[in-house]
């Protein structure tokens, strides 16, 4: 189960922002999923791709966290990260097209 209950609006409200490119979102995503906060499980592979993503968006915070999250991943999850990333902006990309 990707979270627990009662993370679905904050996940509903944050991803509908993060998809339209705001940058603070996706900020926030990253420190909810590095925390384990509003309900999300603490996922180091969605926290890298956020912070990632808020980072490629120009958030001055983002890449700092991206770092020390990085430090906590082995080279595989940070590569998976990755990977998501890139599949959230082709997909994100393509919705909005």
């Amino acid at each position: 189960m990707p979270f627990r209950s009662g993370a679905g609006d904050y996940l509903d409200i944050y991803r509908a922002l993060a998809d339209s490119g705001d940058d603070h979102a996706m900020f926030e995503l990253g420190c909810a999923y590095s925390t384990g906060s509003h309900g999300l499980q603490c996922d180091m592979v969605e926290a890298h791709k956020w912070f990632n993503l808020a980072a490629a968006n120009g958030h001055e915070e983002a890449p700092q966290c991206r770092s020390e999250v990085a430090g906590e991943m082995t080279a595989r999850e940070i590569a998976d990260a990755q990977r998501s990333a890139r599949a959230w902006l082709i997909e994100n990309a393509r919705l909005n097209a």
